[in-house]
């Protein structure tokens, strides 16, 4: 799951997305000293990583690409779940995305003085590209993979990975849907004991 699901899964607490959000930062107990809820929300993010890392769907989904990205197909994977979250925003929630994206742009902002370095140098360029939205498009998709292909100097070839991605459309679709009715519920849950 990327930064898409990984918000929505934090449920209406704007405190908790953006611990969620911003978790891959935030290493050991290095977020002890957050605010309670930001805790909490990286707590979430830690435990909808090792669900989704190890669920037979997922990586059914990362298998189709590891012969060519190798340990960057889940990267992948995880981008390629959060363009169908975006695509069929409309089954998960009665907000628009363009809404939801918006009030947690502006959290972000009213809260500027919790996030870490590395969150406070990412919200330029992802408000400024409307990452969140942008996932809904193949062009979109392809943009955020080619970006993240740079930062690897371009070992990981994710740049490419847009070629899958139509070429397996509907098989990724169908494993996104199924497991993130799981991946709701299991979120859902572990919210209620954190």
């Amino acid at each position: 799951m990327n930064f898409l699901a990984h918000i929505y899964l934090s449920g209406e607490n704007d405190l908790i997305k953006i611990g969620n959000f911003m978790a891959d930062g935030i290493r050991g107990k290095q977020f002890e000293h957050f605010p309670e809820d930001v805790q909490k929300g990286i707590l979430l993010h830690r435990f909808i990583d090792t669900y989704t890392d190890s669920h037979d769907i997922f990586r059914t989904s990362t298998k189709r690409l590891h012969d060519r990205y190798h340990h960057y197909a889940g990267v992948i994977v995880d981008i390629v779940y959060d363009h169908f979250l975006a695509k069929n925003w409309e089954k998960y929630s009665d907000e628009k995305l363009e809404l939801f994206v918006k009030r947690f742009y502006h959290s972000l902002h009213d809260n500027y003085e919790i996030l870490t370095e590395r969150t406070q140098g990412l919200m330029p360029y992802m408000i400024e590209r409307n990452w969140l939205v942008s996932y809904r498009t193949t062009e979109g998709i392809q943009h955020i993979l080619t970006q993240m292909d740079r930062r690897s100097k371009n070992i990981s070839q994710m740049q490419f990975a847009v070629e899958e991605l139509t070429e397996f459309y509907d098989e990724f679709e169908k494993e996104f849907t199924l497991f993130f009715e799981e991946m709701r519920a299991q979120a859902k849950q572990k919210l209620l004991t954190l």
